[in-house]
């Protein structure tokens, strides 16, 4: 680390490696000195495109606490550390987390009476106010990042509470705007919790029974006819790598003989086939009660598992067949929203 080298590192040499550094470390090495400084402030083109294609460094959580102000944090896992993000940039609304893709957080909440979208990225603090939808609404929102369009979406369903009838919104970075597609053709949603994968947006709903698949690019509404595993408590659905779709809930009607298990969805059959257990062990230290509400979401084949009662979180790699507690998770779980993260330098608010 003799800083005679370091200096005299060419600059296309010094961008590489500089890009190969783990985002939340580079915060520290602004203070480098002025050149390094410039580099990692001032959006450096050279610099962008090797951070664009170096590997990534691993999944992160973002935990997002509301409040006055608010909180906002990442959460390592492969370096098994936390990282404050600073959010005193974004507008002093009443604020909660919607979800994350690409390296964009997406957030909505209340200014004043109005419904607003906000979508940023933390590491640049780079961010936008969306414009009003058609139907300005509290809507259940999805995030979907296009990198190789440079652009993102988000989809507005149906509303929070399920008492309004409203047709479903798409917010497209390309044009500013948000278009009015087809309402969604079911009566009754069986959870708050949508899964978008393969540019396609899924819900569970009892009328019809099965799912509602709405496709991005066609802009319409599917009914899928699969029928939702005997004795399921509650469910969440959970979007894996590719075109893979995860289905994890609490199977049993006493406590005593609870389980958790997770399914995916056999497209082709239309069929939910069941592919881990939770091991007791890990069930009983995460949902002591069978009251115990729990949250789950993932990404790229990870699901996470959090107990609101609890403390703490609990990891499962679905191509490794591998459960984990999440080290440092536990202190961040009261009144904190969490959602998988990618941290980006290069993921601009286009």
């Amino acid at each position: 680390m003799d800083p005679n080298v370091w200096e005299a590192l060419p600059e296309d040499l010094l961008v590489e490696v500089l890009a190969r550094v783990p985002p939340f470390l580079l915060f520290r090495l602004r203070a480098v000195s002025r050149r390094w400084g410039s580099l990692l402030r001032g959006g450096d083109p050279a610099f962008l495109a090797a951070h664009a294609a170096a590997p990534s460094h691993g999944p992160c959580l973002l935990t997002f606490s509301r409040g006055a102000p608010p909180q906002c944090g990442a959460l390592s896992l492969p370096l098994r550390a936390r990282y404050r993000l600073p959010v005193g940039f974004l507008p002093a609304w009443d604020l909660w987390l919607v979800g994350s893709s690409g390296g964009l957080v997406c957030l909505s909440g209340f200014d004043g009476p109005i419904f607003r979208t906000v979508v940023c990225n933390p590491l640049t603090q780079a961010w936008r106010v969306l414009p009003d939808m058609h139907h300005n609404h509290q809507r259940q929102l999805v995030l979907a990042v296009d990198r190789k369009r440079r652009s993102f979406k988000v989809i507005a369903a149906s509303d929070v509470y399920g008492d309004k009838t409203l047709p479903t919104e798409v917010y497209d970075s390309k044009e500013d705007s948000w278009s009015v597609h087809q309402m969604m053709p079911a009566a009754n949603l069986c959870s708050s919790k949508m899964a978008f994968c393969d540019s396609r947006l899924y819900l569970e709903t009892l009328s019809p029974l099965g799912l509602m698949m709405y496709r991005v690019d066609a802009g319409h509404w599917e009914h899928i006819p699969a029928k939702f595993p005997r004795s399921l408590l509650d469910g969440y659905l959970v979007a894996g790598a590719r075109r893979r779709l995860f289905l994890v809930g609490r199977i049993g009607l006493y406590s005593t003989l609870q389980s958790m298990r997770i399914w995916e969805l056999d497209h082709g059959r239309t069929v939910w086939v069941e592919i881990s257990r939770m091991p007791p062990k890990y069930f009983r230290a995460l949902l002591r009660l069978s009251a115990e509400r729990f949250e789950c979401f993932g990404q790229d084949n990870l699901i996470c598992f959090t107990s609101w009662n609890q403390g703490k979180g609990l990891l499962y790699d679905v191509d490794k067949k591998a459960w984990s507690w999440i080290a440092g998770c536990a202190s961040q779980l009261c009144n904190t929203q969490f959602c998988f993260y990618e941290p980006r330098f290069d993921t601009s608010i286009y």
